[in-house]
């Protein structure tokens, strides 16, 4: 079997965003999130393993599909006309490869754990496929992904608990609000070139109320953490990192106000931060309140 040049691992590995891995981050925040309130602060190593490296190879997976699906529009788009599936860099027929291989590798993890999971993830695998035909459906796509991405909440106490309290409903909920804040601040960067090529997104359907829709976006994920922490009765420290939270975003409304390019990808940038507070919180209670 012959090896493959470097050349050629590097596009693929360019294909899964292996240099941009703030997507992963995004994907794994949430997961952790559940896996942190499911396990009482302590999740056992096999299921941050397993999460860990599935936010990897799910998140390099809806790459894959989305350069795959939009191979023909990105070349128009600035920030995308480099992609290898655009250079030629690599066939069609790799990247489908990849996408078999990075599957197969999630269908694998999550075999390992329990039925009710495996049945979950089939959804979750469902909405990683679908999200990138959405962008020429509806201008919504942004809700899409926020299903995808906080999907893995429900899988997290699926994998600890091998059940589904009504309760992380709330936190799903909040996660979904705040990926829609994010990518749309994200799309507020291509908007122009998407309204050119015929991509949809919630930018271009905020139009010239973008800003407001958001911060009424950023008011609907606060309330849900907290109803959060009220259905699993989390304490005072959890509620400093959602009052954090709140500050961020509203540094992110003052970043985005003059819609700049620049500062609305700064502002998709610094999400990263809210992961990691949220999940900081959920330990800081689980430590000082342990079960």
């Amino acid at each position: 079997m012959t090896a493959l040049p470097s050349r050629k691992i590097a596009a693929l590995l360019r294909v899964m965003r292996f240099d941009k891995p703030i997507g992963t981050y995004l994907l794994l925040a949430p997961a952790l999130w559940g896996l942190i309130i499911a396990s009482s602060g302590v999740p056992t190593l096999f299921l941050l393993i397993t999460f860990f490296v599935g936010a990897f190879v799910m998140r390099s997976a809806g790459c894959t599909t989305n350069d795959l699906t939009d191979r023909n529009l990105d070349g128009f788009v600035e920030r995308t006309r480099d992609r290898p599936l655009v250079t030629g860099e690599i066939s069609v027929f790799e990247a489908m490869s990849l996408l078999v291989f990075l599957l197969a590798i999630a269908l694998w993890l999550v075999i390992q754990t329990n039925w009710l999971t495996v049945q979950l993830s089939i959804v979750g695998a469902l909405l990683t496929i679908i999200y990138p035909f959405m962008k020429r459906i509806t201008h919504l796509p942004q809700v899409v992904l926020g299903a995808a991405f906080s999907w893995s909440i429900p899988m997290a106490f699926a994998a600890a608990q091998n059940e589904l309290p009504q309760g992380l409903w709330w936190l799903f909920a909040a996660n979904l609000l705040w990926v829609v804040v994010y990518d749309t601040q994200y799309a507020m960067v291509d908007r122009e070139d998407d309204l050119e090529v015929g991509i949809k997104s919630t930018a271009i359907l905020f139009g010239e109320a973008d800003t407001r829709i958001i911060l009424l976006l950023q008011i609907l994920c606060l309330i849900c953490f907290v109803a959060t922490g009220l259905s699993f009765d989390l304490g005072p420290v959890y509620y400093v990192a959602i009052a954090m939270v709140a500050g961020l975003f509203l540094r992110h409304q003052q970043l985005i106000s003059n819609r700049s390019r620049e500062k609305c990808f700064q502002a998709f940038n610094e999400s990263k931060w809210i992961g990691l507070i949220v999940a900081a919180g959920l330990l800081g209670h689980f430590a000082v309140y342990p079960v």
